[in-house]
């Protein structure tokens, strides 16, 4: 869900803190308060198209930034494959708008668009009188009847999948083979050509050749290594005039002077340490000098074998990595030529007996949904009525298709909202207020089914009033207990029902600005009473009472 909205320089607001809870959450606010900037902010965070113009005037940037809670879904390789730091259940994202750029983040890594897309369909669903979302989209359809009759003919179209699966790796084994089977003797030869030249080459890691550059250079530099480790060791630990003898003097004197000076004591201790480490070093260096080699016989040897590795990396992808993967490849390709055209006649014969068994099973699923596609179709169209919307005809259409992944039908919600209007997909329904009303109904149904989070309904309330609006607002409470739920409204019944009350003010002094305040107490009560009667007198405050009770 959604558990804070910051905003900064973003159209009319200056900087803005809203923290969300679960339930319902409720924004109200007088006409042109400016209530829909923070669900516009919301909907732009996911978005690809943004425009400078929501950069407050005189400022260089806006900044919209969400933090979301997550508790269904696992992101830890998602995240690691791009580099994302994971917070655990918080997922912090952020839109940076400047006049030239628009730079998108999650949990502070830059992202592209296609990621944030994929976030929002599992985060947050909108609903608003100028845009259609998840439930509106045909493609979306089968998948919510699939999973609303998940008890009825779940298991079977898991099987199904599962099939279906299997099918689709035998068909595509089929097309290697057939591909493989046109290949002429020329092309086997080749192919068997370059794999024996990169077996040959025996590469031993995809890094051999760096590993031998670094021994290359110390045997191309062996006489100097020898000359300056020797001159160091000396310098060091040699005859009269070295480091080490002219130390051990001065440690001499400082042992002296610290039986006089306990103060000196840590300085003696030091000039110890300081003699073992020359030690050490001298030692090392003399034996560095002594052991390195100038081998001939190996410097020639590491030569040629770079040299036989350059001819492999121009030929076959640059570097070691790409020429082993070459390798795989030709082999994979030497592989599938050797299918015989007994193997094409098998698979072609089990590729006809899995056919047969998915369109039976298909046929069967497809049966299945018709039927409770039926069932379906009354439950929404009776929620269209609690809602207002008694003339309302709801039907959930299913056609056949060639058999894909989910069987063979396409499934698309068709409504008509009017007597005189025909049925027609629920994409094209044409008023705003009959929209938020269809999804708050459809979302009803589905409930428990629906993995999105939160739910925002922008003006859901247009057009209704009385009845409608009680039975929106009951729907819209029994909403909340399985989604968060955020709505703009003008209606007091609707708004009433909040667990969480914001309110929308613009002022207008030297420069304009729009301001979210959360109600409690009175100042609720007070904004309910103006919701409902337009003024705030005794008569309307008791009627905001009465709705809080």
């Amino acid at each position: 869900m959604i558990k804070q909205l910051r905003l900064k320089n973003y159209i009319l607001i200056d900087e803005l803190c809203a923290n969300f809870d679960s339930g319902l959450n409720i924004i109200t606010g007088e006409t042109g308060a400016g209530k829909s900037i923070l669900l516009n902010a919301i909907d732009l965070v996911f978005s690809s198209r943004v425009s400078k113009e929501v950069i407050k005037t005189g400022c260089d940037k806006a900044v919209i930034e969400i933090t979301l809670e997550n508790t269904k879904h696992n992101f830890s390789k998602l995240f690691e494959e791009n580099g994302i730091d994971d917070l655990g259940t918080e997922i912090i994202i952020s839109k940076e708008i400047t006049q030239n750029s628009v730079r998108s983040r999650i949990n502070g890594t830059l992202v592209n668009q296609e990621l944030l897309k994929n976030l929002r369909t599992l985060f947050v669903d909108i609903h608003s009188q100028h845009q259609t979302y998840t439930f509106l989209q045909p493609q979306y359809h089968i998948n919510l009847l699939d999973s609303y009759a998940k008890d009825f003919y779940g298991q079977q179209l898991e099987n199904y999948k599962i099939k279906f699966k299997n099918y689709e790796e035998l068909d595509k084994k089929l097309e290697i083979a057939r591909n493989s089977a046109t290949a002429t003797e020329s092309q086997i030869d080749f192919l068997k050509f370059q794999i024996n030249e990169i077996e040959e080459a025996n590469i031993q890691s995809p890094t051999e050749d760096e590993e031998l550059e670094k021994e290359l250079e110390i045997l191309e530099n062996a006489e100097k290594l020898k000359e300056l480790t020797g001159s160091s060791y000396w310098a060091i630990n040699g005859d009269d005039g070295s480091i080490l003898e002219a130390i051990s003097k001065i440690k001499a004197d400082i042992s002296k002077a610290a039986s006089y000076d306990e103060k000196l004591a840590n300085v003696n201790i030091q000039f110890t340490d300081i003699t073992e480490n020359l030690r050490e070093i001298s030692s090392e260096l003399r034996n560095y000098s002594q052991n390195i080699d100038n081998d001939t016989q190996r410097l020639n040897d590491i030569q040629e074998r770079l040299f036989n590795l350059d001819k492999l990396k121009r030929k076959y992808g640059g570097d070691l990595e790409s020429v082993l993967k070459s390798y795989e490849q030709f082999s994979n390709e030497l592989s599938g030529i050797e299918f015989s055209t007994q193997n094409i006649a098998n698979l072609e014969a089990e590729i006809s007996e899995v056919k047969s068994e998915l369109t039976k099973l298909a046929a069967e699923i497809s049966e299945n949904r018709k039927n409770y596609a039926q069932v379906l179709s009354v439950l929404i169209q009776d929620k269209l009525t609690v809602l207002e919307l008694p003339k309302a005809r709801f039907e959930i259409r299913i056609t056949p298709k060639e058999i894909s992944s989910n069987g063979c039908d396409n499934v698309e919600f068709m409504i008509s909202t009017n007597v005189s209007e025909d049925i027609k997909p629920l994409a094209k329904v044409a008023s705003g207020g009959e929209i938020s009303r269809v999804m708050l109904a459809i979302k009803s149904i589905f409930a428990n089914n629906d993995e999105i989070d939160t739910v925002i309904f922008d003006e859901i309330d247009t057009g209704i009033s009385g009845h409608a609006s009680q039975s929106v607002a009951d729907e819209m409470l029994n909403l909340s207990k399985f989604h968060q739920i955020i709505v703009i409204t003008h209606q007091a019944i609707i708004a009433s029902k909040a667990d969480k009350h914001f309110y929308v003010r613009k002022s207008q002094t030297d420069e304009t600005k729009v301001e979210v305040y959360v109600l409690t107490g009175d100042n609720r009560v007070k904004a309910l009473a103006e919701l409902a009667g337009g003024t705030i007198n005794e008569q309307s405050v008791e009627f905001a009472k009465s709705l809080l009770n």
